[in-house]
């Protein structure tokens, strides 16, 4: 297929080189030039303007920052909608409010296109690999139409319901996956302070009852696993500030549905200072270190 892929930051660069991997003709844009640059070295094909990226295009894969970017793309007088033809395929695999990518989604029908709100987890890593886990909301029929697309970026593709649950979904993993990061670092750092070699500790409860997705793959303390950002200076990765917009989104969604998260609120209100003290750009599993400052 030709596909247009708008956003090639660091989870969108690998997945639009996973998709020419498969065999597709992808055109890319993003607004930095670094990443242009990389898409290109990858065998992309690099476009002038997200307009000139839509030319031609069987399906629109897009992987933005905020709810705002998404709307503004789509929805705009040059945007999405208007570019394409009807009955293309459009995917937005961005994080994003439930809300705003029901509206977005309910646009998108009503001039005749196709869409899905397929948010990922997996972190760079996964999508590096090409074993990404899509959470896709939309139609049974649409979900089947881009689950190829989906297969060739990631290992588990979930229909999660109708337009918007998608980023239900993502919104509640991730909230728990913010709360699990600082509750790891806690008891880390704990253990450490009374003498604990991180290593050891880390492999212990690994096997016991506090074994989490951080503890195998994501461990907030450097040298403890050679691939995890930690031990790279917390560098690339899941942004803090990524992280921190997340958790907003779950408080939101609390705050519209009265559901009490008093850990979800916690964990956001550290990002939140962890952020403004400077610190937005590094990977969320940074947040290790603002329980060390307040030590």
């Amino acid at each position: 297929m030709r596909i247009a892929f708008i956003g090639l930051g660091n989870m969108g660069l690998p997945m639009a080189v996973n998709l020419l991997a498969a065999g597709h003709q992808v055109l890319g844009y993003d607004l930095a030039e670094a990443a242009l640059e990389a898409f290109a070295a990858a065998g992309g094909q690099r476009a002038a303007s997200a307009r000139q990226a839509l030319e031609g295009a069987q399906a629109v894969i897009t992987m933005l920052p905020a709810s705002r970017h998404v709307e503004a793309l789509y929805l705009g007088d040059e945007g999405v909608l208007a570019a394409v033809p009807a009955g293309t395929l459009l995917v937005d695999c961005s994080t994003i409010a439930p809300a705003v990518a029901r509206k977005v989604a309910a646009a998108a029908a009503e001039s005749g296109h196709f869409m899905l709100d397929a948010p990922v987890s997996g972190g760079t890593g996964g999508a590096k690999a090409g074993t990404l886990t899509f959470m896709v909301g939309g139609e049974t029929a649409t979900f089947e139409r881009g689950r190829p697309l989906l297969e060739a970026m990631g290992k588990n593709i979930f229909h999660a319901g109708d337009c918007g649950s998608g980023q239900t979904v993502k919104v509640c993993n991730n909230m728990l996956l913010g709360i699990l990061m600082a509750g790891t670092s806690e008891a880390l750092r704990l253990g450490i302070a009374n003498g604990m070699d991180p290593n050891v500790l880390s492999d212990v409860m690994l096997r016991s009852s506090g074994r989490n997705w951080t503890l195998e793959v994501y461990n907030p303390c450097p040298g403890v696993m050679a691939q995890a950002p930690a031990s790279h200076g917390y560098a690339d990765g899941f942004g803090v500030d990524l992280m921190l917009k997340d958790l907003g989104l779950a408080q939101e969604s609390a705050l519209a549905t009265g559901t009490p998260t008093p850990l979800g609120a916690l964990a956001r209100n550290l990002y939140d200072l962890h952020s403004k003290a400077g610190h937005g750009r590094l990977d969320f599993s940074s947040i290790y270190n603002l329980l060390a400052s307040q030590a």
